[in-house]
């Protein structure tokens, strides 16, 4: 498939798993891609055998408006235009209301929301033009409450509910909106919560379909949503989770 070729692609957080997996996609499917991280290690790591000549490496923090802004520029002066911004960049954060300590609510806030707020801002202007399209990385946790992890419910909510703003308001200047809500996902930042056999094997029953996903089937859907086979879905926030959400009602992997 080469659903986008020509088209230009923005992945945050691309140094990595959901991240370089979607960057992947979408250059193995005819896109120039800008892949974003602050880890620039990981971001060649994302690129090694990719065609250089569609791919443009930038070290960017999400929760600097004025580098997003240079981002979404950067994109354009390389290769003319943007059709698809993929805020996928993103923390996790453990803690109560009274345990958080206000300098993790402070970071997990600043890159989960302001970083998916800022990128929206700056490439509002662009997209309108090619009548392109967002899709913002949520999580379940954004549709339902963990135990002890306030902060990245809190965070993931707000990229919920700013998705279907966002799509009220963008419609009508062409810019379809949406976002994908996943379950566990076997990446480098799930790491150490899988040394818990234990926490693995019961999140693991709790799934209908019996295990965590791969990077690369986030990264399917997420190219779905921002492709022209999905030209009208608009402002969903879509549960990738093997039917957990839709089983329980309340995820809740703390409790297993």
């Amino acid at each position: 498939m080469n659903r986008f070729s020509g088209k230009t692609a923005i992945v945050t957080g691309a140094g990595s798993g959901i991240g370089r997996a979607t960057a992947r996609r979408f250059a193995n499917e005819g896109a120039n891609v800008v892949v974003a991280d602050r880890d620039p290690d990981g971001l060649r790591g994302t690129v090694a055998d990719l065609d250089g000549d569609r791919v443009l490496i930038l070290e960017v923090d999400v929760s600097n408006q004025s580098e997003v802004e240079a981002m979404v520029q950067a994109a354009v002066e390389r290769f003319g235009a943007l059709n698809v911004l993929v805020n996928n960049a993103g923390v996790g954060c453990d803690g109560t209301v009274t345990d958080l300590s206000f300098d993790d609510y402070r970071k997990v806030m600043s890159i989960n929301v302001d970083g998916v707020f800022y990128g929206c801002r700056a490439a509002y202007p662009e997209l309108k033009k090619t009548k392109g399209c967002i899709v913002n990385t949520s999580s379940i946790s954004g549709l339902g409450g963990d135990g002890a992890m306030i902060g990245y419910n809190m965070s993931k909510g707000a990229v919920s509910q700013l998705t279907r703003a966002l799509a009220r308001d963008s419609g009508r200047d062409g810019i379809r909106v949406n976002a994908v809500a996943p379950t566990l996902v076997h990446t480098g930042l799930t790491e150490d919560m899988e040394d818990d056999k234990a926490l693995m094997e019961a999140f693991a029953k709790a799934i209908p379909l019996g295990r965590g996903a791969q990077p690369e089937e986030i990264a399917s859907v997420i190219a779905f949503l921002a492709s022209d086979d999905a030209s009208f879905v608009h402002g969903l926030v879509m549960s990738v989770d093997g039917g957990l959400f839709a089983s329980t009602g309340q995820p809740d992997f703390k409790d297993f």
